[in-house]
């Protein structure tokens, strides 16, 4: 028993990653580093933006569709908008606040100690003004269109209670969060490192698909391998 209690702990002494400790829940100290500040400033730049072009994006399909059915980017549009835009800002702030540019990602590392409820706070506050003021600089360049669409708000579709609306948004925050909490586990990227996969399935999906592009594609074996059967037919 005692040898096995050994084993575990030398075990978990050795293990090739590195769990954080957890945030203090308050910490007077880090409101005297710039660091903090900077990332306030940069979740707030980073929310104007993409309440900025995802709002007009979402007016802008309705706009469009209104004359033309069909015309506009279409919902798989405004989803690549609201995508894009999150993998854009995330990664352009990622290095300096962790890009949470959402509340719910705020509230839910808080809850973990990934964060200060000090900086939880401040992130919070910062997110929510540049919420605010994305949407203020929409209407104020478009606000004939803004008016008339509500502002892009989100809404209930016909045919959904609001029960079904709050299953849908617990889930998706669910999916949202729990995605931030892996992609930054540090159990997952010490793993990860010692796993090179990519770099054996890489090389031969890569070799595949040029061995198929030379052959099949500019050589034309298949056609003529087609042509021969045919002939010897």
């Amino acid at each position: 028993m005692t040898k096995d209690v050994e084993t575990s702990g030398q075990e978990f002494s050795n293990k090739d990653y590195h769990d954080p400790p957890p945030a203090p829940l308050i910490d007077p100290d880090e409101l005297t580093q710039w660091s903090l500040y900077r990332a306030i400033i940069a979740e707030f730049i980073a929310t104007l933006l993409f309440l900025y072009i995802t709002v007009l994006t979402v007016i802008g399909y309705k706009s469009q569709s209104d004359t033309d059915p069909c015309g506009g980017v279409g919902i798989l549009g405004i989803a690549w908008a609201f995508g894009g835009m999150i993998f854009i800002l995330v990664y352009c702030t990622a290095g300096i606040s962790g890009g949470h540019i959402n509340p719910a990602v705020t509230f839910g590392l808080f809850l973990a100690r990934k964060v200060s409820l000090v900086r939880a706070l401040m992130y919070m506050i910062a997110q929510c003004l540049g919420a605010i003021c994305g949407v203020g600089l929409v209407k104020a360049f478009q606000s004939s269109l803004y008016n008339r669409y509500g502002g892009g708000a989100n809404e209930l579709a016909v045919g959904y209670n609001k029960g079904v609306g709050l299953g849908a948004e617990i889930i998706g925050t669910f999916v949202l969060v729990y995605t931030v909490f892996s992609a930054t586990d540090p159990k997952r990227n010490a793993r990860d490192s010692h796993v090179p996969w990519m770099f054996w399935v890489g090389p031969f999906i890569g070799a595949a698909i040029a061995a198929f592009y030379h052959q099949y594609i500019l050589r034309a074996a298949a056609i003529k391998a087609l042509g021969s059967f045919r002939s010897n037919a």
